[in-house]
């Protein structure tokens, strides 16, 4: 069974920066397509971006188009999310999470494993 750890949440300023981390375990990382959800206070979870099995294909939601990368180490298991010019509206519980696909995936049903979550909280 595959397990996800997310880490690197935290709070920071508005237009600042953070990395948030997520490490697997209990399964073929380097084939599982790997996805970051987030869900705000009072909102549904939704989704932030997608990474696919090698790392070479990437989509993300328009809301963080350009401010937010994806990146994995399949050598180490990790899978990051580096977002960048953080405002109010990025402040949510974000949520790492895996799925077994070919290329990326973006709807949260194509996922079956997913981490407990870390809050990233950004002041205005």
């Amino acid at each position: 069974q595959v397990q996800l750890v997310e880490s690197g949440g935290g709070l920071v300023h508005a237009g600042g920066s953070l990395t948030l981390s997520c490490s697997v375990s209990g399964g073929t990382v380097s084939s599982l397509a790997m996805g970051w959800f987030r869900r705000a206070p009072g909102k549904e979870r939704e989704f932030v971006g997608t990474i696919d099995w090698s790392g070479r294909d990437t989509k993300y939601a328009r809301s963080v188009e350009g401010r937010f990368t994806i990146s994995r180490d399949n050598a180490k298991n990790t899978v990051s999310l580096q977002m960048n010019s953080l405002n109010a509206e990025d402040t949510a519980v974000y949520y790492c999470a895996s799925a077994r696909a070919d290329g990326t995936a973006v709807l949260e049903r194509s996922y079956d494993y997913w981490g407990q979550g870390t809050q990233v909280t950004v002041s205005s």
